[in-house]
């Protein structure tokens, strides 16, 4: 049994929560063909032609620029027209997108805040929270737009804006930030560093999308196989 009293639990979304790789490659395909289309037919880029493939570019990319300019191929202009596109196919593509299994029923026996910081689009996010009738269970969620383009996760800058929502002021706080990225890792150490004040963040890392944390610089302090193990680590903390 651990001395400290968790405040709350943030949350990344895509390869976390949700499964949403066949959409994602559905509309980046789509983004491709409008602002980069050279790299569409023949010359789509290895990462989209599988989900594992995707998969495994995602967790080696630092954020969604990286994956866009370095793993894509696209050139520094036609990534910030990608991400001003982003939110309008999100919400237009039809390609559905699960929740993974046991997240709905993990989430609902959490009785402590919640919050998601993610690099996918809010709006899009509390449509899916919606749909799975788990949106009452969060009390912040920041996207990609509603942020500064410099400020992307893993700098801080979301998760200080999640916290505030969440606390206004968050001081001698224990909180836990969930995502299955090295970056994600990188984001909660870069959490406390900046808020400090007594304040400790734990990281967590989730496999059961693909997550290898074996050659990270970056290391969780819990790696999860399932989401229900999230409900043991925090009851060590209670």
């Amino acid at each position: 049994m651990n001395n400290m009293k968790l405040d709350a639990i943030l949350w990344d979304y895509d390869g976390t929560l949700v499964n949403s790789v066949p959409k994602n490659i559905d509309i980046t395909k789509k983004i491709l063909s409008i602002v980069s289309p050279r790299l569409t037919g023949i010359n789509l880029p290895e990462c989209l032609k599988s989900e594992d493939d995707y998969h495994i570019a995602n967790h080696q990319s630092k954020n969604w620029q990286d994956l866009y300019v370095n793993y894509y191929g696209m050139t520094e202009n036609e990534m910030i027209k990608a991400g001003t596109l982003w939110t309008e196919h999100q919400l237009k593509n039809n390609t559905p997108v699960e929740l993974f299994s046991e997240i709905k029923e993990t989430i609902n026996q959490i009785n402590l805040p919640q919050g998601i910081c993610s690099q996918n689009s809010s709006e899009n996010i509390n449509q899916v929270l919606n749909k799975y009738e788990i949106s009452h269970k969060f009390n912040s969620i920041i996207g990609y737009d509603d942020i500064p383009s410099n400020m992307q996760k893993p700098s801080s800058y979301s998760g200080i804006k999640c916290l505030n929502q969440i606390f206004k002021t968050p001081n001698n706080k224990t909180i836990i930030y969930i995502g299955d990225h090295e970056g994600d890792v990188e984001f909660a150490r870069n959490i406390e560093k900046e808020i400090m004040n007594d304040n400790r963040v734990i990281s967590i890392v989730v496999k059961y999308s693909g997550a290898n944390t074996d050659s990270w610089k970056y290391k969780p302090d819990f790696e999860l196989e399932s989401p229900n193990e999230l409900l043991n680590v925090i009851n060590n903390y209670s």
